[in-house]
Parts: C-alpha cells; sequence; structure tokens
C-alpha cells in the first residue's frame, strides 16, 4: 500500500485513503494475471512501481525472483513459445520499456480446465501492463513495433537441460501474433519446436 499525505492547515498532516501503486487483474486462464501499474504523471515525465513484493503478497503470490533478462528485437519477430520443465520451471513478469508487443501465453497444465488454450495481451511503452506467467504456461511474443525491448523478472534461472517449446504455429493453437507469420523473423531453434501434443511436458494443474 501507499499512503500520501499533504500539510494540514493545522501544520500536520492530512492522510489520504491508502492506495495500492497496481491493479491485478485476473484473466480467465488462472495463473495468468496482468499487472496496471498506478503512473504519476507531471510536468517532469512519470514515476511508477514496476514491481512490489508486498502487493503480490496480499494477492498471495509468492515469488521470488532471481533472476532479470531483456531482448531488443526488429518488428515481425516471434519468440517463443518457452518453456522449462520441472524441477526447473520458470514463473515470469514481463514488460515492454520500449515499443510494443503481442504478448501470448498457453496453458500447458494437464488437467487444467483451459488445457490448451492462450491469452494474448499487448504490453508496450505506453500502457506499461505487465503479464504474469506462472508455471506450467509456454511463453512467447510478436513485435509490433519497428523495434521492442522486452524485459522480464524469473524466478527460477536459465537451465539448458530444462529448455523446452512449442512451434508458434502450431494448428492446434492458430494463435493470431497480429503480425504476417507467413513473413515471420524466428530463430532456427524456435522453428525446432513440436507441437503442443508432441511436446515434451511435466505440468498438472
Amino acid at each position: 500500500m501507499v499512503i500520501s499525505f499533504v500539510p494540514s492547515c493545522r501544520g500536520g498532516f492530512a492522510f489520504f485513503k491508502r492506495i495500492k501503486p497496481m491493479k491485478i487483474i485476473h484473466t480467465e486462464i488462472p495463473g495468468l494475471l496482468i499487472i496496471e501499474p498506478r503512473v504519476f504523471e507531471d510536468s517532469r515525465g512519470y514515476f511508477f512501481e514496476s514491481y512490489n513484493q508486498k502487493i503480490f503478497e496480499e494477492e498471495n503470490l509468492q515469488f521470488n525472483f532471481v533472476q532479470d533478462n531483456q531482448s531488443k528485437s526488429t518488428y515481425g519477430v516471434i519468440r517463443g513459445l518457452h518453456y522449462q520443465v520441472e524441477p526447473y520451471a520458470q514463473a515470469k513478469l514481463v514488460r515492454v520499456l520500449s515499443g510494443k508487443v503481442f504478448d501470448v501465453s498457453v496453458d500447458i497444465r494437464k488437467g487444467s480446465p483451459t488445457f490448451g488454450q492462450w491469452e494474448g495481451v499487448e504490453l508496450s511503452e505506453e500502457n506499461k501492463k505487465q503479464i504474469l506467467v506462472s508455471k506450467g504456461f509456454a511463453h512467447g511474443f510478436s513485435v509490433l513495433s519497428e523495434t521492442a525491448v522486452v524485459f522480464y523478472k524469473c524466478d527460477n534461472f536459465y537451465y539448458p537441460e530444462a529448455d523446452r517449446g512449442i512451434i508458434y504455429n502450431d494448428k492446434s493453437l492458430n494463435i493470431d501474433w497480429k503480425v504476417d507469420t507467413s513473413k515471420a523473423i524466428v530463430s532456427e531453434k524456435d522453428l525446432q519446436h513440436p507441437s503442443l501434443v508432441d511436446a515434451e511436458n511435466n505440468f498438472f494443474y
């Protein structure tokens, strides 16, 4: 919580109502949340809290982020869909520092009522939204601007031996990446990923 105050006419302080520095929105897929920060703007620019552990704990979101990653990509790039299998699975808190992307998360938890469903959200320098991707999701994004810088926090380290993926154009998922996929720029590694039905996966709901 944030407590704001201003000097009162009596020389003391008048306290305003407690205001959370961010709004946490639950999507239709359990374990996938959108974070909307409260942005304070004035003639100098803006300020906002991009992460607040206390707020997360109040929402029963327990994460110990241990690694920060950052990437820069050009228009039409698709990265993903990526995940690490247990016991090295990662939760991610993703945001965009510059540019705009379409961020996609796919529920791959066996037994989940939303298994195989995906959620997409536009993350941009302007809207300052973030997506919290819990363990048990495959994650990726497409770049909608000339360039985009994506930053994300992870609650586990990168383990190459646990690195897995799903092909971005899996017909069973039918993801709308908001770019022309016939001209998409995709790494050779990502092009080798299997479809969801053939992907190695040890997540359970």
